[in-house]
Formats: structure tokens, sequence, C-alpha cells
């Protein structure tokens, strides 16, 4: 039993590590296309990378029936996308106030 928890808590731990880094490449990547200046740094792209991520799986998945699966291209399309939707919601909000 204690070896199943210790093999769970390593997993979990890599898919942590997994989804900030892959929220890094994303967040850069959505800040590199957006041609407005990105304030908030690496904390910020990573930030905007999870949920941009998670934003365009669930979008992804229910228009395309395709969400993120995973380090692929089509992921990281649908990710970046949803990064992207989330930089113009923010600059179209945020000039609103």
């Amino acid at each position: 039993m204690l070896l199943f928890l210790k093999s769970n808590i390593k997993q979990m731990s890599l898919n942590f590590l997994a989804w900030i880094i892959f929220g890094a490449m994303v967040g850069i990547i959505a800040n590199i296309i957006d041609p407005y200046e990105a304030k908030g740094g690496l904390l910020g792209a990573v930030i905007l990378g999870i949920l941009g991520s998670i934003l365009g799986g669930f979008l992804g998945n229910m228009i395309f029936g395709m969400g993120i699966t995973g380090f692929n291209f089509p992921s990281f399309s649908i990710a970046v996308l949803g990064s992207l939707f989330l930089l113009l919601v923010g600059r179209v909000f945020g000039k609103a106030s």
C-alpha cells in the first residue's frame, strides 16, 4: 500500500511539472505571437499557458471533439489558441475598466 502511494505521488508530481513546462512553452509562444507588450514575465506566461491550455482544451473538446491529449502538435495548437483568446479577452476587459 505504501509503495502504491509513493508511486502515485511521484506520478502526480511529474504531471504537475509537465503542466508547468507545457504552460510555460504555450504562454511564451502566445506572448510572442501577440503584438502587444506582455505583462507578468515568466510567471505570467506560465499561468497564461496553463489557463489557456485548460480553456483551449475545454473549447476544443466541445467544438472539435479533441482536447489536450499531451505533448503533441494538435494539443499545443489548441492551447496556444486558448491562451491567445485569454489575452484578447483580458485586453478587451482591461481597457473597459
